[in-house]
């Protein structure tokens, strides 16, 4: 079996949050052990609503944020453990690309500049060099040459996160971390931007963590999908199965909530009770019990491991009810 890209296994991320001067400092846990491998040109998508840890997640795999507790390897290489010079060259191996096209970009940079600064910091390439390799990025993802020597304010949202996605690759990366990439972008600008990634991974092998809460964009550029819901996984596995049989009621009302072009797909309406819990005050059992249509007395007493069933790991007591497709 080929050697993931990344592996991730009980990943954890533990916050301590200052009350002030007369409380005891508070424990949130943004991640809570999770794990997954992600092979060469495959996508995991991490889907969930705000404060599920997404983006914690996505810190900790890009090395920003080092783990409370768990393991993280990156070609084989175990990041926790790493030593500064070790981890610095592992920094090459995996990039990101940020969410806002229009703050991720200096505005006071030509776009050259920008796409060479990982170049000049990583490499002994010289000027010329450089120039030549980010020339060439620019083409791969669809610019000209002359807008090497423009600035960011002149670029739409779509070329702005084009030219993200080109500094991201220019050192090269076996994995890409994309956090909600096409959420600030329109609609018939998204789709452009999710074929040139798919185009990208094709050519170059690339794995990408690829997180959203837009199960419609998930659905066109994903291998396997991962729900979180308050730092955990509800369920993991193949698109094709989640989409097309989801067992987590969480999963379940994340679908019915996705707007559909096809008419002939049909999800049950499922409306969730109150809001999102706060991670600092957790409902006791599972995470979820507080808000689903179908929990029982065992759910808020009993938190449910993530196991195996039908193909894809789930945590849910009463996933066995849903294996009949039933209206889906």
């Amino acid at each position: 079996m080929t050697q993931p890209v990344c592996e991730a296994v009980g990943l954890t991320q533990v916050y301590t949050i200052k009350r002030g001067p007369f409380r005891a400092p508070a424990r949130l846990q943004a991640v809570g052990g999770v794990s997954f491998a992600i092979a060469a040109g495959r996508t995991l998508a991490v889907v969930g609503e705000s404060g599920c840890g997404k983006s914690t997640l996505a810190r900790m795999v890009t090395l920003i944020e080092k783990p409370t507790q768990g393991e993280l390897r990156l070609t084989g290489i175990d990041t926790v453990q790493a030593g500064a010079r070790e981890k610095r060259g592992l920094r090459r191996v995996v990039q990101l690309v940020f969410q806002n096209p229009y703050g991720s970009l200096n505005p006071r940079k030509k776009i050259g500049a920008i796409l060479e600064a990982p170049l000049e910091i990583n490499t002994q390439l010289n000027a010329a060099e450089r120039a030549e390799r980010a020339r060439a990025m620019l083409a791969k993802v669809g610019l000209r040459p002359e807008h090497y020597a423009r600035y960011p304010h002149m670029f739409s949202g779509g070329q702005r996160q084009r030219i993200a996605i080109a500094r991201a690759l220019m050192l090269e990366p076996a994995l890409v971390v994309a956090d909600e990439p096409v959420s600030a972008l329109d609609v018939s600008v998204q789709a452009q931007v999710l074929n040139l990634l798919a185009d990208l991974q094709q050519e170059m092998s690339l794995a990408y963590l690829f997180i959203s809460h837009d199960l419609g964009v998930v659905r066109h550029i994903a291998h396997d999908v991962m729900v979180m819901y308050l730092g955990l996984v509800m369920e993991h596995g193949p698109k094709k199965h989640i989409f097309s049989r989801p067992l987590h009621p969480y999963t379940r009302a994340l679908l019915a909530s996705t707007p559909i072009v096809d008419a002939g797909i049909r999800h049950e309406r499922i409306v969730l009770k109150g809001e999102l819990p706060s991670p600092l005050n957790p409902p006791s059992g599972c995470v979820f019990s507080s808000r689903c249509p179908y929990a029982i007395d065992r759910c808020s007493a009993e938190r449910p491991v993530l196991r195996s069933l039908d193909e894809r790991q789930v945590a849910c007591h009463l996933a066995e009810q849903f294996l009949d497709p039933g209206p889906n």
